[in-house]
């Protein structure tokens, strides 16, 4: 092993143990004397300390270090003078005896941050280096936590974890499919799978009760916030049941979820029937966070000689509270904003009350 020790698990019970550490170099900080390079894996961050007046070729060698080289180090844990007390290995240091470069590297074309400076096409671009970041490696550990969590819950529930073909017959499904021309058979197609709906039906006629998969989707469609070319997805099926069954178990699965994953409990999960998501939010998966119910107005609009609500069959508000004192400017933007094509209104009507 090129270390015995993780860069984010080091603390004060270490000092004085010698250890091996392999990692990027974050940072690199020459204060004459001293030089500093902060030392990061996928597991935290450690301080390593070069000092002149004990080895003045290995600090030499360190201010040469450059963002992102790949190196390894050998050296004693000791306990900073100016302690950190925002990471868990703030409260040390390594006093380096050997440093071992194990790759060089040219400057990165962003910052290797959490607030970065490059953006979304040049991180796309230089994908590898993204994922070196914390909010990417955080949204990977948190996908992996999640289909762990699943997984455990509905193995407990007596589900059978079948994976199904990738390479199907087109079905008529919600969106277009991607095709996949057959080397074998001259003008044939395969299709990837916009669900695996076929084939858990047929496990269900086959007797597999309880089936799960987390699988990869795909359908050929345009881009939309929620809408994507290619999805993963928790995909379960279940035989001689009722929907009360279906939704106590998922219910359930949502809240192990939370618990597991966020350490959230959960004790009641709210209920919304078809017809009062439609009434209130005009969706069938409204976000209710926001407290922007519709209010029916036909009362009080109708009948006024105005030709927009007159004609029309319903009329709703939504009441914004806290924006009676926007002023024309921040009106106007809202307007704007629903006359996108995301949006697709014609215009806005708005009514301030204090």
């Amino acid at each position: 092993m090129l270390r015995t020790h993780n860069c984010g698990t080091l603390n004060i019970t270490n000092v004085n143990q010698e250890v091996t550490l392999s990692g990027w170099v974050q940072k690199n900080r020459d204060l004459g004397g001293m030089t500093f390079v902060d030392l990061r894996d996928r597991y935290g961050i450690t301080q390593l300390a070069f000092n002149m007046d004990v080895n003045a070729e290995i600090c030499i060698e360190a201010r040469k270090l450059g963002r992102e080289f790949v190196i390894q180090i050998i050296g004693k844990v000791v306990e900073r003078e100016s302690k950190n007390k925002n990471i868990p290995t703030g409260e040390i240091e390594i006093e380096i005896s050997k440093l071992t470069i194990l790759n060089k590297s040219k400057t990165p074309p962003f910052t290797i941050e959490n607030e970065t400076d490059g953006g979304d096409e040049i991180r796309m671009k230089y994908r590898y280096l993204d994922i070196r970041r914390n909010p990417i490696k955080e949204n990977l550990m948190l996908r992996h936590q999640v289909s762990k969590a699943t997984r455990n819950y509905l193995d407990n529930q007596g589900f059978i974890e079948v994976e199904t073909p990738y390479l199907i017959k087109s079905t008529p499904e919600g969106a277009r499919d991607f095709v996949v021309p057959s080397r074998m058979n001259e003008k044939q197609f395969y299709a990837l799978p916009q669900s695996p709906q076929t084939f858990k039906q047929l496990l269900m006629v086959g007797g597999i009760d309880k089936y799960y998969q987390i699988v990869k989707c795909f359908r050929d469609e345009d881009l939309r916030a929620d809408r994507q070319p290619e999805f993963t997805q928790i995909d379960c099926e279940m035989s001689f049941i009722e929907q009360e069954d279906i939704l106590n178990m998922f219910e359930g699965l949502t809240r192990h979820l939370l618990k597991e994953v966020k350490g959230v409990e959960l004790n009641e999960f709210p209920r919304m029937t078809y017809d009062t998501a439609m009434k209130l939010y005009g969706s069938d998966k409204p976000d209710i966070r926001f407290d922007m119910a519709f209010v029916e107005m036909n009362d009080l609009c109708q009948g006024k000689d105005f030709g927009v609500f007159d004609n029309a069959e319903l009329v709703v508000a939504i009441n914004a509270k806290g924006c009676a004192n926007y002023t024309r400017k921040q009106l106007d933007a809202l307007v704007n904003f629903v006359k996108t094509p995301q949006v697709g209104a014609k215009g806005l009507i708005y009514c301030k009350y204090n």
